[in-house]
């Protein structure tokens, strides 16, 4: 198939839809975009609307490079038309677009006149247009309300194939408010296309008043719609135009030749929305924040599972396609799970092994029913909480070293406390002997160490953390504690191993 044309009508359609339209200085921003997205066609305005429009199209027309065709709106008439010419006459690829509605209830009810008569004022501006423009210029036609049309398309072909004749380049075939199924549209598209010679460049401008202007888009390329109008973030009015990006990405997933620099898309979004003045849903496709979210425990775990492949288990496109630079994020609310808990902690700094996961998810779980979605901090806190002061029926009071080679434990075992005295080679080996002494063997299979930045408090630069790892009953129970003190890091990850004992996990 041949290579999609993309036609960008932000600075026309999304703008007279802004609360505050655009000035010629916010318009040549949006334009620059524009130009760095790569889109082939702009259409830069309605020149006859005010004298800051026209004052804008022609400024926007002076700008453009070499190879990006500039338009402006005119209605059917030889003023706006007139306009249009004067606005973009130095554009190096200008084109003047122009329209007129041919569906039964725009004639009756609006124009007032029958399709006979409008036929007629079409050809006459298609007409006027072409002769006024530059030999390389185009004129574009659009049959406003063309998804309504369904009642007289034969007759509205008829009159499209002698506008073609009059010297119209592009037939655009709006759906100037989506009202059927993407397949009704689609199909009426497709009668038009093969009644009209194959120089002519069809084109489709969709809304998206019932949500599928990107679905109608897409498949209005497949049925032989090469020029697809679009605008950034869906700007346009009532409920927005087709979103480029949503266009972009599905067709590029479909094996289509996108010409547009897609890396671009998402810092093009960023800025549109700041200048719009209108948020991004958090749950736009593409571009919203939560659009690479994922909350739900199975689809986590699909999510982790497959995050080193091109294509993800819940992973509609690679960010990085769009010029995203996070990946996809896990959140943790009720519906999550261990592996969130233990992809979101190793993220950090800090460490979390998936065993230790498991029995911190249903605290994280209880705590979430309760606030709902847990930020970072309040999942480290839990962490902080359950994993590295584990409570139970061991409690540490005190662990000191009182000579060269000697130390004191203190501590209590479901209330009776225990004071022991102890050799050892270091606080590690003498806290577990103490504890054999006195009827608590513990097996220690593995033992190591890391440095942990205190973030909060400048004035404690690091903490030590302390990993071990002991055989509990044919299996490996690991444990861990945090403290600005070596020995006292050890010590604690002991109890906190004998109180994980007492627990299945």
């Amino acid at each position: 198939m041949k290579q999609p044309f993309f036609y960008d009508v932000t600075l026309r359609d999304g703008n007279q839809a802004l609360k505050k339209p655009w000035n010629t200085q916010e318009k040549e921003i949006i334009f620059n975009k524009l130009i760095e997205l790569g889109v082939q066609g702009i259409e830069v305005g309605f020149s006859g609307a005010s004298d800051m429009d026209f004052e804008a199209c022609s400024y926007l027309a002076n700008l453009a490079p070499e190879n990006v065709v500039i338009s402006g709106l005119a209605r059917a008439v030889k003023i706006d038309i007139d306009k249009v010419a004067q606005a973009i006459k130095n554009a190096p690829k200008p084109r003047i677009h122009t329209f007129i509605a041919m569906n039964p209830l725009g004639l009756e009810y609006v124009l007032k006149k029958p399709l006979k008569e409008v036929k007629k004022i079409a050809v006459e501006a298609v007409s006027y247009a072409k002769s006024i423009l530059p030999i390389h210029g185009e004129v574009q036609f659009s049959v406003e309300h063309f998804g309504d049309c369904k009642e007289n398309l034969d007759e509205v072909i008829d009159a499209v194939q002698d506008i073609v004749k009059a010297g119209a380049n592009v037939i655009n075939l709006p759906n100037t408010v989506e009202r059927f199924r993407p397949m009704v549209f689609i199909e009426m598209v497709k009668k038009m296309r093969e009644a009209l010679p194959e120089n002519v460049i069809v084109a489709v401008h969709c809304h998206n008043d019932l949500g599928m202007a990107s679905a109608t888009t897409v498949e209005s390329y497949f049925a032989g719609a090469m020029q697809l109008e679009c605008s950034l973030n869906g700007l346009g009015e009532r409920a927005g135009n087709t979103n480029m990006y949503e266009v972009a990405v599905a067709l590029n997933n479909s094996g289509v030749n996108v010409p547009l620099n897609m890396q671009n898309i998402y810092e093009t979004a960023i800025l549109t929305s700041e200048m719009a003045d209108v948020q991004i849903w958090e749950k736009a496709p593409i571009i919203g924040h939560d659009a690479l979210a994922h909350r739900s425990g199975i689809h986590q775990d699909g999510v982790v599972k497959t995050k080193h492949l091109d294509k993800g288990a819940y992973r509609a496109f690679n960010p990085e396609l769009i010029g995203r630079t996070e990946a996809e994020k896990l959140a943790f609310t009720s519906q999550s799970g261990k592996t969130a808990i233990f992809e979101l902690i190793n993220a950090t700094q800090y460490q979390i092994s998936m065993q230790e996961a498991v029995y911190l998810a249903p605290f994280a779980k209880h705590k979430a029913e309760t606030i709902g979605e847990l930020s970072l901090k309040e999942l480290l806190e839990l962490y902080f909480d359950k994993i590295c002061n584990v409570e139970g029926p061991f409690k540490l009071n005190e662990f000191n070293k009182i000579g060269s080679d000697k130390f004191n434990l203190n501590f209590n075992h479901n209330n009776e406390e225990f004071d022991v005295i102890v050799k050892g080679s270091g606080p590690l080996d003498a806290c577990i002997s103490a504890l054999k002494n006195v009827g608590f063997a513990l097996e220690l299979e593995h033992y190591e160490q890391h440095a942990i930045e205190d973030l909060e408090n400048e004035k404690e630069k690091s903490k030590a953390m302390s990993v071990l790892h002991f055989n509990h009953n044919g299996n490996v129970l690991i444990t861990r504690a945090i403290h600005t003190s070596t020995a006292q890091a050890n010590v604690q990850a002991v109890f906190n191993g004998l109180n994980l004992m007492n627990r299945v996990i």
